[in-house]
């Protein structure tokens, strides 16, 4: 009997410790994303003539986000900021991202852009299981990189996979004609 009392308590520890996991996660992201949108101010572009750069990035947590505001600050770059519903803070989005990050689906916003006046475009996104998160592999799928220089950069403690480097710059070279990336992958 006592042993059955100490394995119901071990359980239900395990339990409670199992769903405090994701909250404490989301809090810790929720208070990071905050301290982070304070840093590196963007500025704006150097130029609104052809033969610039974008960058277009996701971002859930803000490293991303950061990582993006310095790049575009320091190539005087115009800076797009890809919305992903699914994806915002909190439980719901955590669970979202979890169970979708091996995915190339999400509904994003904007999904198609314009992108004919860039000569380079940099694609920011969180590594989420060794691939970029979906809502990149989303605006990839919806735009074109004709005579494009693309440049995937991530954030975080991982990398990308050589699998999920590959596969980037498949669908990226199947959405232009004459798109042209650096050796590796582009970064």
């Amino acid at each position: 009997m006592a042993i059955t009392k100490w394995g119901l308590l071990v359980l239900a520890f395990l339990v409670v410790t199992t769903a405090l996991v994701p909250v404490a996660v989301t809090f810790i992201e929720k208070r990071h994303a905050r301290e982070l949108q304070r840093l590196v101010p963007y500025v704006g572009p150097l130029t609104d003539g052809q033969g610039g750069t974008s960058v277009v990035y996701f971002s859930r947590s803000g490293n991303i986000a950061l990582a993006a505001r310095h790049i575009a600050n320091r190539l005087g770059a115009q800076l797009f900021e890809l919305d992903a519903p699914d994806y915002r803070l909190g439980l719901a989005g955590w669970a979202n991202a979890m169970h979708d990050a091996r995915g190339e689906e999400a509904d994003i916003s904007p999904r198609e852009m314009d992108l004919s006046r860039f000569d380079t475009v940099y694609l920011g996104s969180p590594v989420w299981l060794y691939s970029p998160a979906p809502p990149i592999w989303a605006f990839v799928e919806n735009n074109r990189f004709d005579g494009k220089r693309v440049v995937l950069f991530n954030t975080f403690n991982s990398e990308l996979s050589e699998d999920s480097i590959a596969r980037f710059r498949v669908k990226v070279m199947a959405r232009a004609r004459l798109s042209t990336m650096p050796p590796g992958g582009g970064g």
